[in-house]
């Protein structure tokens, strides 16, 4: 009967199937009621049937029997345990499953399980995708909007990567109320400005955006607005992601740690927040590396810096400091044919940087491209060292 199960499983989640559901629901429904009852039911011992069957530990079995006392015969989990290897599950997949979420030995494959599968096939989801849900949060699959759910979440966020993305992140998503939560947050962020795409990006990087408190979003937008970034920017996406989640009190000592590393004033530090709001989320460590360089090394302005804040979100170790290096070094050679700044130069593509001040001088530097590399990766060449 378990192999009879696993077949019509396995023909219920494939995507060819689709017009035959009914049938095989009924098929399956029609199995499960004809498997054959213990002749004595008090002696199914669930903790050794989640040891034995389910592949969960002791201690597992345990804990997860707890929620399963109720049950008298293995028909149940048996078909739950055959619709998930119809998803692909291996014995140690449903075993994890099954220790996260024991409930799910309860759920009625024919009535529950097959038809969620069925609808999110419909709305162009894969069995490795549904088998991935079900994975991340098992307890909100057998719940009974989660079809609905995705079938509005799918759209908005753009595919079902950039969705499963957040799921590893968020799996309350599936939980979360969507019209007196997820939905007044969209429409509130579309009203400040930001188009379907910018609030997909927003919300993949920050997924709590759509699920938390209307009001504390709009707490947010209020930050960044105070930080110089109002509504109907091109730079608030940046400005969210940046302040979300943040006190007002780690955004002040934030700032004030910008100020005294790069030597701001106090509008110099805000004109640099409000161009990259990123800064904000540096660590500390890397903005007083890049200070020390750029300032006491490149010899750059503060308030030079403060107008290009963009400098600041470059890698140190892999873009700022070794092409200052190469351009020292070809300047120095008198490989040049005009004066590049180093602003201009830090701003260039890796692609266009190469091309314009490593490959033309391989015959006059033939180590050139090689202490590049090796700059890229944290060391300083001997050839790029000037008394």
């Amino acid at each position: 009967m378990l192999r009879l199960r696993e077949c019509v499983v396995s023909r219920l989640l494939s995507p060819s199937s689709t017009s035959a559901v009914s049938p095989l629901l009924r098929l399956l429904s029609a199995s499960a009621s004809a498997a054959p009852i213990s002749p004595n039911p008090s002696s199914f011992a669930v903790e050794e049937y989640l040891v034995a069957t389910c592949g969960l530990t002791r201690p597992q079995a345990l804990k997860a029997s707890t929620k399963l006392s109720h049950l008298k015969t293995p028909d149940k989990p048996n078909a739950v345990l055959a619709f998930l290897a119809g998803l692909g599950f291996s014995g140690a997949d449903a075993a994890a499953v099954v220790a996260k979420d024991p409930r799910l030995l309860c759920v009625k494959v024919d009535k529950t399980l097959g038809p969620k599968v069925m609808g999110l096939i419909g709305i162009g989801m894969s069995r490795p995708d549904i088998a991935c849900i079900v994975s991340l949060a098992p307890y909100r699959f057998r719940s009974r909007n989660i079809v609905s759910k995705l079938h509005y979440y799918l759209p908005l966020i753009g595919s079902v990567d950039n969705l499963l993305r957040m799921l590893k992140r968020e799996s309350p998503l599936l939980s979360a109320d969507l019209d007196k939560v997820v939905k007044p947050n969209v429409v509130f962020l579309r009203e400040c400005g930001l188009g379907a795409c910018d609030i997909a990006k927003l919300c993949i990087r920050v997924p709590r955006m759509l699920t938390t408190n209307p009001e504390r979003v709009r707490a947010m937008v209020a930050c960044a607005e105070r930080l110089g970034v109002p509504r109907g920017s091109g730079m608030l996406r940046q400005a969210l992601q940046a302040v979300a989640f943040l006190s007002e009190e780690k955004v002040a000592a934030k700032l004030e740690y910008l100020k005294n590393t790069f030597r701001w004033s106090h509008a110099e530090a805000g004109i640099a927040v409000s161009k990259a709001p990123i800064l904000l989320r540096r660590s500390k460590d890397t903005l007083q590396r890049t200070s020390e360089f750029l300032i006491s090394e490149a010899g750059l302005e503060p308030a030079r810096i403060a107008h290009r804040p963009i400098l600041l979100t470059y890698s140190l170790d892999g873009r700022l400091r070794p092409r200052y290096y190469v351009l020292k070094f070809v300047k120095a050679n008198g490989l040049l044919d005009r004066d590049w700044s180093y602003l201009s130069v830090v701003d260039m593509t890796e692609n266009v940087f190469v091309e314009k001040f490593v490959c033309p001088h391989m015959e006059a530097a033939p180590h050139l491209a090689e202490d590049y590399a090796a700059a890229c990766r944290g060391e300083v060449p001997t050839r790029f060292i000037f008394a």
